[in-house]
């Protein structure tokens, strides 16, 4: 079963991988043409867009892959239940996106204000991000029906569509010197929302005429379900994104430079994110569907080690040789470097307590969700508080990586009391020791060597015999790996 993660995950990675780059193109492009000042109004409103889409989704895409897998357990005519389910939160979810846009284009001076002194001669921007979050929202629960459906590569075009689209509007937007007029940066989320709109227009035809329509006993089970996943989310995603706002409120002067430093710096993660998400998405409706208690312990325990193995890998891969991927940003982002090993760092630890959650989802113990990312967001805003007026972005980044820390460590001490399950921790903590010790020693030889040619020798040995260590003491045949993938 495993074996079907592992193809899952490789659809989603190698075509999200596709999809991402091109996304990632806009990083390089708009850091050369953009202003720090200026490129931090665009770190912000996407640190923002993501809150929101969390809070108006209200977990109910977990909610749906959930139910639908309750409705094949139930048995009877399943295919009505699952049309019922997904019409339900369909339904709710789209009503609240209307809403909140309203409310959005409505106040939209005031927000514009409470954002701060950038938005205020362009309270529009507001009203273009309340669009795109509207559109965003309206097709999330019928990208999460594709996923459960295992279409993959509906998805997936679907989700590249969207972003080639928005690259070429950007593209053609800086060709014809849109930015550099009085709108500015504003059109940026212009390119944002045309393809958010096309891209739910398209996706309607995945949707076999169903209509929003909300059962609202129906609503009622599954808001019991997934409210607590709604209020988990929230802090999650705050403990995401929470530390770009700390910057624009606690840093003293040059907050929005400051903020699109690390905006940009945190870009680079991207290989990183990219295998964060491509699991996420293959291991989210996995993990939830119905499998029998041994067998789901079994499999989240060799998954973990797993993921860690290879995110050592890219941690290493990215942290020895950011000078080389620094060179994705302007020039004037660059100064910011030195955090990346920080923030990959926690990007790691994203996906370890990402394993640690499934069991909850799975035995319906949903409010644990908020125990872990409310600790996370406790320990976001202390350290934030605290290292934030002190080191600016690099305080963030701190601060960043106590949060996913506490949330992993309240997550290992919840899976130990109420759902034991047989980690290796033993062999993933060595994993993780010696990629350190790594990265600790080709940092000492850089900083005495003095040459680069030397340093960059120094670290492509070792990171190569930290692959073959991770093989050969896992004693993974790599050759029936590839024939098994070409037979395929």
């Amino acid at each position: 079963m495993l074996e079907k993660l592992a193809k899952q995950t490789a659809v989603y990675g190698i075509s999200t991988i596709v999809v991402r780059f091109l996304s990632y193109l806009l990083t390089p492009y708009y850091t050369r043409i953009f202003g720090q000042e200026t490129y931090g109004i665009v770190t912000d409103v996407y640190a923002l867009i993501p809150l929101a889409l969390t809070l108006l989704t209200m977990g109910m895409e977990s909610s749906y892959f959930r139910f639908s897998a309750k409705a094949e357990e139930a048995g009877g005519d399943v295919k009505a239940a699952k049309r019922r389910l997904f019409a339900t939160t369909w339904g709710i979810t789209s009503l609240a996106a209307a809403v909140f846009f309203l409310v959005m284009a409505f106040f939209r001076d005031g927000i514009a204000h409470a954002m701060g002194e950038a938005y205020v001669s362009h309270p529009e921007y507001v009203v273009w991000v309340g669009l795109i979050i509207l559109f965003d929202v309206w097709a999330c629960i019928p990208f999460s029906r594709l996923r459960e459906q295992g279409r993959a590569m509906t998805f997936v075009g679907l989700k590249a569509f969207n972003v080639v689209l928005n690259v070429a509007l950007a593209f053609g937007f800086g060709a014809a010197g849109l930015f550099a007029t009085e709108f500015g940066v504003g059109w940026v989320f212009v390119a944002n929302l045309a393809a958010s709109a096309v891209t739910w227009l398209a996706i309607l035809t995945t949707v076999d005429r169903t209509v929003p329509k909300i059962n609202w006993a129906l609503l009622a089970a599954v808001f019991a379900y997934s409210l607590p996943l709604l209020v988990g989310g929230l802090a999650g995603t705050a403990n995401e994104f929470i530390d770009r706002q700390l910057i624009k409120y606690l840093v003293p002067e040059g907050s929005m430079a400051q903020l699109g430093i690390y905006g940009a710096i945190t870009k680079i993660a991207v290989v990183m994110m990219l295998f964060y998400q491509m699991y996420r998405l293959a291991a989210e409706p996995f993990f939830l569907s119905n499998f029998k208690k041994s067998d789901f312990v079994q499999m989240n325990a060799a998954a973990l080690k797993y993921y860690v193995m290879a995110s050592m890998l890219i941690f290493l891969g990215i942290a020895l040789f950011r000078d080389v991927f620094a060179l994705i940003v302007g020039q004037d982002f660059r100064e910011g470097i030195f955090i990346l090993p920080v923030v990959l760092g926690a990007n790691v630890l994203t996906g370890v307590w990402l394993n640690l959650s499934f069991w909850y989802k799975r035995e319906e113990r949903t409010s644990l969700a908020i125990v872990v990312t409310g600790s996370g967001l406790v320990a976001m805003f202390a350290f934030g508080m605290w290292l934030i007026p002190l080191w600016g972005y690099y305080g963030a980044a701190w601060a960043r990586l106590a949060s996913e820390s506490a949330m992993v460590a309240v997550s290992w001490w919840l899976n130990r009391r109420y759902f034991p399950t047989p980690y290796d921790w033993r062999r993933i903590g060595e994993y993780v020791a010696v990629a350190l010790v790594v990265f600790a020693a080709c940092e000492a030889v850089s900083s005495c060597a003095g040459n680069m040619f030397v340093s960059y020798a120094f670290n492509i040995v070792l990171f190569a015999l930290y692959a073959v260590y991770l093989v050969r003491r896992e004693r993974i045949d790599l050759g029936a790996m590839f024939r098994a993938f070409l037979h395929r």
